[in-house]
Formats: C-alpha cells, structure tokens, sequence
C-alpha cells in the first residue's frame, strides 16, 4: 500500500489558503520552490492539474477547487494533532477564530468572551461578527455560532438552545393602525423584514389546533439587521418579527408589543458549528465548552 503525500496536500492547501506559492512558502517557512516541486509532485500523482498557472494570476482548475476541501481537512487535522499533543502538557495558549450572528455576538457572545479570556489568559480569541452565511473551513475559523435550522452537511454542530421570535410593534403604531388578531391580518399592514432569510416577506406561524398560516406581508423595510430595526420600531412605522435577545428589553419596559400571542413563528435553534475534523486543540474545546455552558447567559 503506498501512503498519500501528506506533505504535498499540505502544501496545496496552504498555496489555495494564501492564494499564492510565495506567500505558501513564507507561511511555512519553506522554500517558493520546495512548495512548487510539492504541488508539481502531487498532480503528477493525481495525473490532473491543480492550479491554472499564468504571470500575473493564480487560479483553481475544476480539479483544483473538488479537491482543495480534502486537501484543507488533511492540514487541519495534521494541526490539530500536534497541537493536541502539546496541549497535553502545556499550559492552553494560542489563538482560537470564532465566529457569530452581529447582533448575538456583540449582546451574549462578546461578553462571554471578556469573561473567557480572563480565565484563560495565554488564550487569544479572533471573534468574526457577521450576518452573512460564512463557510467556516474557508475563513480559516474553528468555529461559528448560527442561529438557524441546520441543513445535513458535512459540518458538526452542537444544538445549544432554542431563539423564540416575537411578533411586535410599538403602541403608538398599535393606536394608528389597530392591532391584529389573526396571522391573515399582516396583509393591510406595514412590516419590517429581515433579509438574511430564504423569502423575508414570507412570514410562517403555528397557532392553536396545531394550525399553520403562512402570510405574504409588504416589506415596508428590509434590512439584514435586527436591530436596526428597532428605531423603525420604535418610531411606529410597522411590525416586526425578532428574537427575545434583541427585543427583551423594549418587551419589558413596554416600550414595545408583543401581538399575535397564540401564533408563534417557527423557533430558530442556536447551533455551535464546527469543521467536520474530530481532533481540535485543546484550546477550542476550552471555548466550546465555556460557550456550551454559558449559552444561556
């Protein structure tokens, strides 16, 4: 049996990483012509090119691109498996990437975080806020926290709780245009949707008797921010679909209100997200772990 070239996987994946051989090479302390004779050595094995080679670019072939998720797992786990070695005997250190919703990072995660890192104070953190879907192996992050329904993939995530959304407006809007009593009155109404959804100006309910209403309303604002929404709110220019860690606040102090009580939208699951490798430093599992236990913070 002959062994893959571990080696030159490596080195392919670091060239795709850096989107360049010299920079590859300075990230590995290598030579620019040791990483060229690894990558060369590789597709003369595989019998098909890897890169599209001119003077002034650097592209994936087809060949290329199927291939460089294998070749970037084959890397990551190398990694992860000296890391977790040293790990056993070392005090944690390092940096771990993590990455999270906007508007969940900045009001439960960032704090965690600050908490984190004062217990572990040789561990870094790079923190990634984003409402866009990220591809996690990609950007290079250890993990990412997203608050939705996980389709199948290849990714491993860890179900860490429920998000509730609430339908709301304010109770000066509630005054000037009435408040509705069934999913089906969102149709003559103002509402604000948040764009980072398959159809934003499709709104689904379940409500008593195990009933489900789907509703299209006029999106009088779009956005991809939650709570960017909320001076619209405020202001008293429509309804609203958000989860109770940005509206809790305005919920309680009455500035907002809650309608449609015994119609739920369908709830989000906040999932912690990790690549598909089952070896991670030690240092990820820390935070994993402290994340795990302080979702509901």
């Amino acid at each position: 049996m002959r062994l893959p070239d571990f080696e030159a996987w490596a080195m392919f994946a670091a060239v795709v990483e850096h989107r360049s051989f010299t920079d590859a090479a300075k990230a590995l302390s290598v030579s620019k012509a040791t990483v060229s004779k690894a990558v060369t050595r590789l597709e003369q094995h595989l019998d098909t090119s890897l890169f599209s080679r001119t003077s002034r670019r650097l592209a994936l072939t087809e060949s290329g691109k199927r291939l460089a998720d294998h070749a970037a797992r084959i890397l990551s786990e190398g990694q992860a498996a000296e890391e977790a070695a040293r790990d056993e005997t070392a005090e944690l250190s390092g940096t771990v990437r993590l990455g999270a919703p906007m508007n969940f990072g900045l009001l439960r995660v960032a704090p965690l975080i600050a908490e984190f890192t004062r217990q572990y104070p040789q561990v870094d953190i790079d923190l990634h806020l984003s409402d866009a879907r990220i591809d996690l192996v990609e950007m290079g992050l250890d993990a990412t926290i997203r608050i939705a329904d996980m389709p199948d993939s290849s990714l491993r995530a860890r179900r860490l709780a429920d998000v509730k959304l609430h339908t709301i407006a304010s109770p000066a809007y509630l005054a000037e245009r009435g408040r509705p009593t069934h999913p089906s009155d969102l149709g003559s109404h103002d509402c604000l949707c948040y764009s980072n959804t398959p159809a934003p100006d499709v709104w689904r309910f379940s409500g008593p008797g195990q009933q489900n209403v789907v509703v299209q309303v006029r999106a009088r604002i779009t956005v991809n921010s939650g709570e960017a929404m909320l001076p619209a709110l405020r202001a008293g220019v429509g309804i609203a679909r958000l989860p109770d860690f940005i509206v809790g606040e305005g919920l309680a102090s009455g500035e907002l209100e809650e309608i449609l009580v015994d119609w739920r939208p369908p709830p989000f699951g906040i999932h912690l997200v990790t690549p598909p490798s089952r070896l991670r430093p030690a240092r990820v599992d820390a935070v994993l772990d402290f994340l795990t236990r302080h979702h509901g913070c």
